[in-house]
């Protein structure tokens, strides 16, 4: 990898922003692309480094977006016959570089460590920290200061799960600084009896009881947990529960080309001046002609166009 990659990544890492890392496998002549060319994508799109011909960006990025939205790395495979090479594992599609030949690319994303806030400083919230960073999160204990709570998760990019484990000090203050930090899940430690009371004090000072309503309480699955940690042990299960029914959506299948959408929803045109074929979707040059869209390569084709539209309109046509 580039040293400038290395250090691009360690520093969207350092900043806990997700990107994804994309790297040639396997390429056939005449791909301008090489086994070990790498680039980087940021979750705004930007695409940093080198996979060949430009005409691999505009897949390479939205798959990439992909990658990020369901954490699951994927292999593409850019070729200009994708239907004589599908195979499972592998999301195909057409390679539209003007060189031809073909290329597949791994993209691995890199995701921030989710956020666990614990507010409080009973056992069960020191429990929580220790087990907590075990299993891989950024464990971040917030026992007196409520406002460092705000602070904690306010830059963050991470998912955020919040528990509060006051045990009956601050009790409804701890659950309404967690509630504005909006974390995927919120769970409280204490008995249905004890919450019931919070609740009521809690919408009395004016929290919507469709927040209220999102709350787990007690914290955790039913495991008969009675000591701290095994207390711990039955919210983070809890979590790890909601997180994996989530995300436990039937994958969503590459978009797979056929003769039908072709037709009616071409990938990409050819140019009329020079003949190099321009992808549709990402056309930076374009004029309109007789009821038709006209692509080009660069800006010097469509000025030549402009001047004789009717001369090339009609060789266009033809080919």
């Amino acid at each position: 990898m580039r040293s400038e990659l290395l250090q691009l990544a360690a520093d969207l890492a350092h900043r806990e922003e997700p990107f994804v890392l994309a790297v040639v496998v396997r390429r056939r002549p005449a791909s301008s692309a090489q086994a070990g060319n790498m680039a980087l994508i940021t979750a705004g799109g930007d695409f940093h480094g080198w996979l060949g011909g430009s005409c691999t960006q505009p897949t390479v990025v939205r798959e990439a977006q992909r990658a990020l939205a369901d954490g699951q790395p994927r292999l593409l495979l850019l070729t200009p016959d994708p239907e004589s090479e599908r195979r499972p594992g592998v999301d195909v599609f057409p390679m539209t570089c003007q060189s031809g030949g073909s290329v597949e690319i791994y993209l691995e994303p890199v995701l921030p460590a989710p956020r666990l806030v614990i507010v409080g400083a009973s056992p069960t919230a020191h429990a929580l920290a220790r087990l907590g960073q075990a299993m891989g999160y950024t464990a971040i204990a917030v026992e007196d200061d409520l406002e460092a709570l705000g602070r904690s998760t306010a830059v963050s990019h991470a998912p955020c799960f919040a528990v509060v484990a006051t045990m009956g000090e601050n009790d409804e203050e701890a659950i309404r600084a967690a509630l504005a930090a909006e974390p995927a899940y919120l769970g409280v430690v204490a008995s249905r009896k004890r919450f019931a009371q919070m609740r009521e004090t809690l919408l009395a000072r004016g929290v919507e009881a469709e927040a209220l309503d999102r709350i787990h309480c007690p914290a955790g699955l039913k495991i008969g947990a009675r000591t701290p940690e095994e207390i711990a042990l039955s919210i983070l299960a809890e979590i790890v529960e909601q997180q994996r029914s989530e995300t436990a959506q039937p994958p969503v299948k590459a978009p797979q080309p056929d003769l039908e959408q072709e037709e009616t929803r071409p990938l990409w045109a050819l140019d009329p001046i020079c003949g190099m074929r321009v992808t549709i979707e990402n056309a930076r040059h374009t004029a309109e002609h007789a009821g038709r869209t006209w692509y080009f390569c660069c800006g010097g084709c469509r000025e030549r166009f402009l001047a004789e539209p009717e001369r090339y309109a009609a060789a266009g046509s033809a080919a």
